[in-house]
This record gives structure tokens, C-alpha cells and sequence, in this order.
């Protein structure tokens, strides 16, 4: 687990079946419930973050896919214009 210093409290309402279930899961590894709690949950969000960085495409999708990056642009008149309009916190020059 992380050297890093814990100072922020996390509270969990969990019922009397789920605390028996997750006190004798720690046990059986060794850890005290926090740590284990804490590295289950970590895992966890480990691979939900994962699941939205990586996909996975069949031969056909994944060749479709190099098919749309490797297309020519196309003008978007209106998105370039967006672009080249001078923003909100411009100064009052560039406006």
C-alpha cells in the first residue's frame, strides 16, 4: 500500500452482514479491516479509471477506426470561426 500520510476521513454506513463479510476478509488476509478496505477499494477504482482509458475493437472496428484518423480533414467553418473569436477573458484590445 501507499507511503503516502493519511489526513482525509472516509465514513461508510455498511450493514451488519457486510461488516462480518469485509472483517472476515481482512482477516483471512492478514490486514487490519481499514488497510483492507482501503486496498480493495483502490483496486477497484484502479480498473473502472482503466475501463475508460483503454478499448479493446474487433479487426474490422479497429481498421474502421485507422480508417477515420487517417481520413483528410474537412472544413468546419462555423467551429473555425468559434475558434478565432476572441474569448470572454480577452483583453479588451483583442475583443
Amino acid at each position: 500500500m501507499s507511503t503516502e500520510r493519511r489526513t482525509e476521513k472516509l465514513d461508510v454506513r455498511v450493514s451488519r452482514t457486510a461488516k462480518a463479510k469485509l472483517q472476515a476478509a481482512a482477516s483471512a488476509s492478514h490486514r487490519s479491516m481499514s488497510d483492507f478496505v482501503m486496498e480493495s477499494a483502490l483496486s477497484r477504482a484502479e480498473e473502472t479509471l482503466a475501463e475508460r482509458r483503454v478499448f479493446a475493437l474487433d479487426a474490422e472496428r479497429w481498421a474502421a477506426f485507422q480508417a477515420a484518423l487517417d481520413a483528410p480533414t474537412r472544413s468546419l467553418p462555423r467551429l473555425k470561426a468559434l475558434l478565432e473569436k476572441p474569448g470572454f477573458f480577452a483583453s479588451g484590445s483583442d475583443r
